[in-house]
């Protein structure tokens, strides 16, 4: 395959998780390339968001016109996630529930150190991608069989 076919199931990724494998799977990447490039894309979104992330709060910050709610029902299923699982809950959330973006924010609000950031969504990203590719690559064999019948 070319880069272009990898740069899509990156991007794809870092806008939505599950997007990663759907893209893969449609350009007919195999399953190992898929995978590779869906973690690729969530782990350089997760580098660039909290590389740049301390600026982009403080910058948001500057230009909102009235103060955020505290208790709104976002920031108190952040706060449930947070006391329950710290860290490693929102690093296997991100894939499922928010996107590489708003999980690496949510992780930065928290004031976790960047390295455990790092760490725990790399895990995450990979056990994920694992699952969903191998589920969306599941549907070829389901196609095939009953086109075959």
């Amino acid at each position: 395959m070319d880069w272009s076919s990898y740069s899509a199931v990156m991007a794809a990724t870092a806008i939505k998780f599950i997007a990663g494998p759907i893209t893969g799977f449609s350009l007919g990447l195999s399953w190992m390339e898929t995978i590779l490039f869906t973690w690729l894309g969530m782990m350089i979104t997760v580098s660039f968001m909290i590389s740049l992330g301390q600026w982009l709060v403080k910058y948001i910050a500057q230009w909102r016109s009235q103060k955020p709610l505290v208790f709104s029902k976002r920031a108190r299923m952040a706060v449930k996630i947070w006391t329950k699982f710290g860290i490693k809950g929102i690093a296997a959330c991100t894939p499922l529930f928010l996107t590489p973006i708003g999980g690496s924010l949510l992780a930065l609000s928290f004031k976790v150190p960047l390295p455990r950031i790092l760490f725990f969504m790399a895990i995450s990203a990979f056990l994920w991608a694992s699952i969903y590719t191998a589920l969306i690559y599941q549907l070829d064999f389901i196609r095939d069989y009953f086109m075959d019948k």
